[in-house]
C-alpha cells in the first residue's frame, strides 16, 4: 500500500517515489587521517565533486584525535582551487560544557571563538585532548557554495573532550564566508601538530 500526499506517491512497496525531493545524502569522498597536516577536498582532484551538483554540502568528523593536547582543529574555503585559503568569514560561537566530577557546567557565548571579516582558518573543534582515549567528532554544512549572487552559509556542532581536563565540551558555530564568487575549496587543519588519526566524510545533500 503506497502513502500519498495531495495526490502525489511518497512511498510505494517500501521505495521512495525517485520523483519527490527526500534531501538524501550522497558520499562523495571520504579522509582518513594518518599524522596528516591537512585535509581538503578540491573540486575536481580526486573524484571530489565540490560545485553546483549539490545546494548544501555536509561534512562529518569522526573521533578526531590530534598530536598536541588543547589542539584547536581548522578550516577555510577556496575560491581558487585551492591555490590560496583567505576567505573573509564572519561567525559567532556559543559552548556548552559539563565536568566528569559534575562541576564546571554551563552555557554561554564564547566570543574569543567568533570572527568578525577574519581571513585565516576558523577554530571548529577547540581545546581538544590528545590523550589515547580522547577525541572529536561532529558536522559542518555548507550551504550553496556556487553561488555567485550570495554570500556562504555554514553551520556547525562537535563535541571533544577538553585538552585542559576531563570535561565535555559542545560548541555551536554559525557564519557566513563573505564572497559572491563561488566556493570549490575547503581545507581541514590543527593549528598545530598534526592529526594523528580520525575520518573526515563529504556529502552533496540532494535538494
Amino acid at each position: 500500500m503506497g502513502v500519498i500526499s495531495n495526490g502525489t506517491t511518497l512511498l510505494d512497496a517500501g521505495a521512495l517515489d525517485s520523483g519527490v525531493p527526500t534531501g538524501s545524502m550522497t558520499l562523495i569522498k571520504t579522509l582518513t587521517a594518518s599524522s596528516s597536516s591537512t585535509l581538503s577536498f578540491v573540486d575536481g582532484a580526486s573524484s571530489v565533486v565540490f560545485d553546483g551538483t549539490y545546494k548544501e554540502y555536509v561534512f562529518k568528523f569522526i573521533d578526531i584525535h590530534p598530536s598536541a593536547d588543547d589542539s584547536n582543529i581548522q578550516f577555510q574555503v577556496s575560491i581558487n582551487g585551492g591555490t590560496n585559503y583567505n576567505v573573509a568569514v564572519t561567525s559567532t560561537c556559543f559552548l556548552a560544557q559539563h565536568g566528569e566530577d559534575g562541576n564546571n557546567g554551563g552555557l554561554a557565548y564564547y566570543a574569543a571563538r567568533d570572527e568578525a571579516q577574519g581571513t585565516g582558518f576558523h577554530d571548529f573543534m577547540t581545546d581538544l585532548g590528545n590523550a589515547n582515549d580522547e577525541c572529536g567528532a561532529g558536522f559542518l554544512h555548507l550551504f550553496n557554495p556556487s553561488s555567485t549572487t550570495f554570500v556562504k552559509h555554514f553551520i556547525a556542532k562537535n563535541n571533544i573532550i577538553y585538552g585542559g581536563g576531563d570535561r565535555d565540551f559542545n560548541y555551536n558555530y554559525g557564519g557566513y564566508f563573505n564572497t559572491t564568487s563561488a566556493v570549490n575549496a575547503i581545507q581541514f587543519k590543527p593549528a598545530s601538530g598534526t592529526i594523528d588519526s580520525g575520518i573526515i566524510k563529504m556529502y552533496g545533500v540532494k535538494s
